[in-house]
């Protein structure tokens, strides 16, 4: 992760600038005719930040269309991503929580775009310059949320824990956790005390989500068409900004702690859902998962 700052846009440079990348891949997939996820105010960010005011928001504005591998096979990925967690947070609160914590949040719209049961809190963790950025542009399109929304303005390699119960989080309420996109940025260390903290912070009835590489060797991928286009077309080399450090086993820490995991591949969502990316050579997104656990009542 970098500390570096677009002074412009307030969003952070290196993993900031990534939350952007998802945020135009959102828009993208919101203007498909057969659209996995709605997300109205994801253009807004892309347009808005001076990084990426040059973006596609939609499938026709990227050269070669849907056949460009940043803004057709990842962007898909990213849409498909998008729904499955979008899924999962309504499942969850729908049965046990009421709380939701969006680990890392960016540029995340859910506590807007979500139709969100009655009483439902949702909390955004991420850097102050980010939220500052996300608080301008919805402030500008005036939008209202469909839960009481909490900002914590945090740092994740610090006391979040502390800001988040400061800022009104209940532990001995079941909550539902989300780390979308942020776990392999992080040192194995972090990592592991951020995991250690979701369980001593959920009761029973509790869920969690996130997204893990397996995959021991990124750098074998680098001349993948994915991580190539991102290179070439908006400047960001993924490669540089994940940490390479072996992962530690989160799911396996999880199941020790009494949680009941699961895991899948993308590509199974892909069949499930009847669109999104499939498996292919040289494949950047082959040890991709995505890890569902859940904490049951004692």
């Amino acid at each position: 992760m970098t500390d570096t700052t677009d002074r412009n846009s307030g969003v952070e440079g290196g993993v900031g600038v990534t939350a952007l990348l998802v945020a135009a891949a959102r828009a993208i997939e919101t203007h498909r005719r057969d659209s996995l996820a709605q997300d109205a105010f994801a253009e807004h960010f892309v347009r808005a930040a001076p990084a990426s005011a040059g973006w596609p928001v939609r499938g026709r504005e990227a050269p070669g269309g849907d056949a460009n591998p940043l803004w057709g096979r990842f962007a898909r990925y990213f849409g498909l991503r998008t729904r499955v967690l979008d899924d999962f947070l309504l499942r969850s609160v729908r049965a046990d929580a009421r709380q939701v914590v969006l680990l890392g949040a960016g540029l995340d719209a859910r506590a807007f775009r979500l139709d969100w049961p009655p009483g439902c809190v949702v909390f955004e963790i991420d850097r102050p310059g980010v939220l500052a950025f996300k608080h301008r542009v919805l402030d500008g399109l005036s939008a209202v949320p469909r839960a009481a929304r909490v900002p914590v303005p945090a740092d994740l390699r610090a006391d979040w824990v502390g800001a988040l119960t400061g800022a009104g989080f209940d532990p001995a309420a079941p909550s539902v956790w989300l780390a979308e996109g942020l776990l392999f940025y992080l040192p194995s260390a972090v990592e592991s005390h951020l995991v250690g903290a979701v369980d001593r912070l959920s009761t029973g009835g509790s869920a969690l989500a996130y997204e893990a590489k397996l995959e021991p060797d990124l750098l074998r991928y680098r001349d993948s068409p994915l991580y190539t286009a991102t290179r070439e077309q908006i400047g960001i080399d993924l490669l540089t900004l994940f940490n390479l450090e072996p992962r530690p086993d989160s799911a396996g820490a999880l199941a020790d702690r009494g949680w009941t995991t699961s895991v899948s591949t993308p590509f199974e969502f892909t069949h499930r859902h009847g669109r999104g990316p499939l498996p292919e050579q040289n494949d950047a997104l082959a040890g991709n998962r995505w890890v569902f656990a859940h904490k049951p009542r004692r």
